[in-house]
């Protein structure tokens, strides 16, 4: 029996010897990178947090104490300490484990987390309200680099600092985005800070001189313009102090021992202590080590797992310095089966004096909540077409070859929108702006204004996150800013908090935002173009799926608004918006074979609607069914509904006709599990939605239908 398979909790880790806690950080490393290769999921960022894991559940007592995991991706090692050893396998599986900290799961998750630069805030809160009733606990939050220069971080930081909450916040720092390591000097102030002696003495000293007649003040002033100097010039972490918190650092990551030693003295210090941590993101795996992007889950290159693929140093070397290891890019081709496809370096049609938008820095980027890694599928997989994404941004290559004012935007997601194949053509027409969403959206409608046509990709579960720059900037400015909602709809195995249900519902009721979504890939690049051509903010809705792998058809605009019949019925009419008018058409193909004769209109927007087709369509109906992949509430049905009830006010003929909105049921969350599995639960598959049709009939007592059609 291995030392993980004998863990019965994370008490259990504090009776471990040095040698033994080496071992299970392998067998925690080996675990993760066996089930990743099985079920997806985020491999570098958990990989490279496990001696800080254990680090901090042998220092804190949980789940008395809190432990936050900010975005959560980086917490299997987390879960498998805590209990989860045995269902692990069913990592991001229906009814499985789930991808980031639940806590239906265990009283050991804090917080239900996945996106990025919410933990601050919600380990402050937990300290305030554990101040106010004068609990004892003690409070952790683990941020990574890439989410502590998000907003949220920023605002929660400034009031830290402020308030002087006691906590402790450890920043993994994996990207190297922040500082380099500054040498022996910064580990000696950081030793020198963690000292009672060493605070005890600079109180009385401040205290002393003070009390000098007349040059108290003055002196004490320099002394402390000296002892300030001495600490920027040798450590990175003036920004925090400045903020008044306290900064330690940089520790190795891989050094259980300092970690321990650093993380129990910092619980001693009065006020929020930083403790800067720097890891080797994908630890254990070679192939993750090297390519860092690639590994972190948006685009899992094949992996072979095997005895010798798994870092034989990851055992020796759990005790080393988290930077002693050899430069990636130096010796990125030993990577097996962890090789990316290099992109044009090439430039073509850049528009000139154009370079001030390029992204300079080095910005923190793919290391909040990108898409979680897919399972490893085998070499000789059959061939799958292309998704949404990338016949999205295909098109807007292509449409920038002509259009100098096409620029994109991401907030940290240039590989999972696809936006990393526009920069390597365009890269002085492309800009990161790291984990900032508000600010990307913000940021577009200035670059509206300013002539160009900014595309602003991001996920729609992301996208919430700048609603008000959505209702403030873009749209009551009404400038054309096309917001390319990618992930639309259900996403899988990253759960409740990655799901794209929500926006379109509330994007409807925004003022001059054009709401789009195509029926199928060759669609999609018409409503690109589409996109383009006019003058108001456009969202433009699309799945994370594959396409159906249609034949290419010229591009065309078409007029915003239209949609269009695809097939003519006498007694049932299906509205669809979005890719599921592929499986509306389908359960309309079952319905036919029952002598039922059904419409189908592809809608193709949900703002404006084209009210008129549909009213022209659905009279004499005895049934209008909608089919979206959102919320039911408010959404694309509503607005159907809306329109049928406007019209029955003025006109008997469609008082008869009865509505059904078929999509996902409001006011509940969906978990997670593959797409074809959520969506078969949630009746969305042709199957369900055939059902669904059937007990509509079934519920109205419509028994013509079928007697009229024969």
């Amino acid at each position: 029996m291995t030392i993980l398979e004998r863990l019965e909790g994370p008490s259990d880790l504090r009776g471990l010897t040095p040698a033994e806690l080496q071992q299970l950080a392998h067998e925690i490393r080996d675990t993760i990178i066996h089930t990743v290769a099985a079920t997806g999921g985020h491999l570098g960022s958990s990989l490279g947090v496990v001696e800080i894991t254990l680090a901090l559940h042998r220092v804190l007592e949980s789940p008395r104490d809190r432990i936050v995991w900010d975005t959560g991706h980086q917490a299997y090692a987390h879960k498998l300490v805590t209990g989860r050893l045995g269902r692990f396998g069913t990592l991001r599986q229906l009814g499985g484990v789930g991808g980031f900290p639940r806590r239906t799961e265990s009283p050991h998750d804090v917080f239900d987390g996945g996106h990025a630069g919410t933990g601050l805030s919600i380990a402050e809160g937990l300290a305030t309200a554990r101040d106010v009733r004068h609990g004892l606990e003690r409070i952790a939050v683990v941020v990574g680099d890439a989410a502590l220069m998000s907003g949220l971080s920023l605002e929660a930081l400034n009031d830290i600092g402020h308030r002087q909450t006691q906590l402790l916040i450890v920043l993994n720092d994996n990207e190297m985005s922040i500082s380099p390591t500054v040498g022996a000097f910064s580990k000696y102030l950081s030793s020198i800070k963690l000292n009672p002696t060493w605070r005890w003495s600079k109180q009385r000293f401040d205290r002393a001189v003070s009390r000098i007649p007349v040059m108290g003040g003055l002196a004490l002033e320099l002394a402390q313009r000296f002892r300030q100097s001495v600490v920027n010039f040798a450590q990175p972490g003036q920004l925090f102090e400045d903020l008044g918190i306290t900064y330690i650092g940089v520790v190795p990551g891989h050094n259980l021992p300092a970690l321990e030693e650093t993380f129990r003295s910092a619980f001693e210090l009065g006020g929020p202590v930083l403790v800067h941590v720097r890891t080797r993101k994908g630890k254990g795996y070679r192939p993750a080590e090297l390519d860092r992007i690639g590994f972190h889950g948006a685009a899992l290159p094949p992996m072979t797992v095997e005895a010798s693929t798994i870092d034989a140093m990851a055992v020796a070397g759990t005790n080393g310095s988290a930077d002693g290891h050899r430069d990636g890019a130096e010796h990125a081709s030993a990577a097996s089966g962890g090789s990316v496809a290099s992109s044009p370096d090439h430039e073509r049609g850049a528009p000139p004096s154009a370079s001030v938008l390029q992204n300079r820095r080095g910005m923190p980027t793919e290391s909040m909540a990108d898409d979680a890694a897919p399972p490893t599928t085998p070499a000789k997989a059959s061939r799958k077409p292309p998704n949404y994404t990338a016949v999205f941004v295909a098109e807007l290559i292509e449409m920038a070859r002509t259009d100098r004012r096409i620029v994109a935007i991401t907030a940290g997601m240039p590989t999972g929108t696809g936006l990393s194949k526009f920069q390597a053509v365009y890269p002085d027409r492309f800009i990161d702006v790291g984990i900032a969403e508000q600010h990307a959206v913000t940021l577009g409608t200035g670059l509206a204004m300013g002539g160009l046509r900014p595309v602003v990709a991001i996920y729609s579960t992301f996208l919430q996150r700048a609603f008000d720059q959505t209702v403030h900037d873009v749209c009551q400015n009404d400038q054309p800013v096309l917001l390319a909602v990618d992930r639309a709809g259900l996403v899988g195995e990253d759960g409740t908090s990655h799901q794209g249900m929500f926006t379109l519902a509330a994007q409807r009721q925004l003022p001059h935002l054009v709401i789009a979504s195509p029926k199928d890939e060759q669609e999609l690049r018409s409503l690109t173009r589409t996109a383009l051509t006019q003058d108001h903010p456009f969202a433009l809705h699309y799945p994370r799926d594959a396409g159906f792998d249609l034949p290419p058809r010229e591009a065309t605009v078409l007029p915003v608004g239209q949609g269009e019949v695809l097939r003519e019925g006498r007694d049932v009419l299906f509205v669809g918006f979005g890719p599921i008018v592929a499986r509306a058409l389908e359960v309309a193909d079952v319905l036919a074979a029952d002598d039922w004769s059904v419409g189908v209109i592809n809608a193709r927007f949900a703002k404006p609607l084209d009210r008129q087709l549909i009213l022209d369509q659905a009279r004499g109906k005895k049934l209008l069914v909608t089919f979206e992949e959102s919320v039911v509430t408010g959404g694309f049905g509503s607005a159907v509904l809306e329109a049928l009830e406007e019209a029955r006010l003025t006109d008997p003929s469609y008082r008869d006709v009865a509505v059904r909105i078929l999509g996902i049921p409001g006011d509940r969350f969906v978990d997670h599990g593959a797409v074809g599995d959520l969506r078969r639960v949630l009746r969305l598959d042709v199957a369900g939605l055939t059902a669904q049709v059937r007990e509509a009939v079934d519920t109205l007592g419509v028994a013509g239908v079928r007697e009229a059609a024969s």
